[in-house]
């Protein structure tokens, strides 16, 4: 990105417009600080142009519906059983 004060993007105005409309982005200072920048027509509609919100983009998605035909049925089974680590098995006294 080309960096030009304020002084010297008025005195090369032309030279600003026909670089920025090359796509490449001129960034105007004044007393040292960025203040501006020159892109050109087509990068500002890319950059103001309305997104899509993400419930949108999901129903645009290919993917959409993919997983319709999925059984995502929740199994029931509570998978190992629970040691019981009191028992006489693992202290080695008897429980009474």
């Amino acid at each position: 990105m080309k960096e030009l004060s304020v002084f010297e993007g008025k005195n090369k105005f032309s030279e600003v417009i026909a670089n920025a409309a090359k796509g490449e982005p001129q960034l105007i200072t004044k007393n040292g600080t960025a203040t501006a920048v020159v892109i050109s027509f087509g990068e500002y509609k890319r950059l103001t142009a309305k997104k899509e919100s993400l419930s949108e983009f999901l129903l645009n998605s290919p993917l959409h519906g993919i997983g319709d035909e999925l059984d995502l049925t929740r199994d029931k089974d509570m998978g190992r059983p629970t040691i019981d680590f009191d028992s006489e098995e693992f202290t080695g006294k008897t429980v009474k």
